[in-house]
């Protein structure tokens, strides 16, 4: 089987994506990062859903994000809530984390090297986003052509890197139903961003409005607990 590595966060979008992956036949490497995240409670479901969806290896890097700042995320800023729809589809809001998916897909790309993997997927989505400039296709086919020139395999030849985003124009609920079909356990995943002590989702911040969005599109019932 040939290998893929995969971006998990522990949210819907990133689970999906894994399960995809399986689903077109990849060995897949799973790949977390606890850069500092408020939400970090977020890394203990990505370790349950690299378990059930089968990830032949799910590893975790640790890097501290938090002494860049300048996200609601990594710093002592407010995550906001409540916002409207066209609120959140102006403007990048305060939860983006400064070149984060940059710096994802760089740690992605360099444990891909070291597995012997050329296909990077990452739950990136241009849809039903919070406005995050690194979500867009322009980035990651800008990545895509980074990685091809940056690394040793490329360049001796040994193979060409692909960033995959299935997700990228699917709706939530698209993606919900999908992820259904293929049997992903969303009471598993966590998407919001300010979560309490007990990992019970806010249902207020951007993430967890278009999560519950989704849910109701999709005709299916929203396994997530709620505070």
């Amino acid at each position: 089987m040939p290998r893929a590595v995969v971006l998990l966060s522990g949210g819907l979008d990133s689970a999906t994506a894994l399960a995809v992956a399986r689903s077109q036949g990849f060995d897949v490497f799973a790949l977390s990062v606890d850069y500092g995240q408020r939400h970090r409670v977020e890394l203990e479901r990505a370790a349950a859903v690299a378990r059930a969806l089968g990830a032949a290896e799910h590893r975790t890097v640790r890097l501290d994000l938090r002494a860049v700042g300048g996200s609601a995320l990594t710093a002592d800023l407010a995550v906001p809530k409540d916002r409207s729809a066209d609120d959140m589809s102006h403007g990048v809001p305060v939860t983006y984390v400064p070149a984060r998916n940059t710096i994802l897909l760089g740690l992605a790309l360099g444990y891909a090297e070291t597995v012997g993997a050329f296909d990077l997927f990452i739950g990136a989505n241009v849809l039903d986003y919070s406005g995050y400039p690194d979500c867009r296709p322009e980035f990651l086919s800008a990545f895509e052509t980074l990685a091809n020139l940056a690394t040793k395999a490329a360049t001796e030849g040994a193979g060409r890197f692909r960033v995959h985003s299935p997700l990228l124009k699917l709706t939530k609920a698209e993606i919900i139903r999908e992820g259904v079909r293929l049997g992903v356990d969303y009471a598993l995943t966590l998407s919001c961003y300010d979560p309490d002590p007990e990992g019970r989702a806010c249902g207020r911040c951007d993430s967890c409005q278009l999560r519950r969005k989704g849910f109701a599109e999709a005709g299916v019932p929203d396994p997530t607990a709620y505070q």
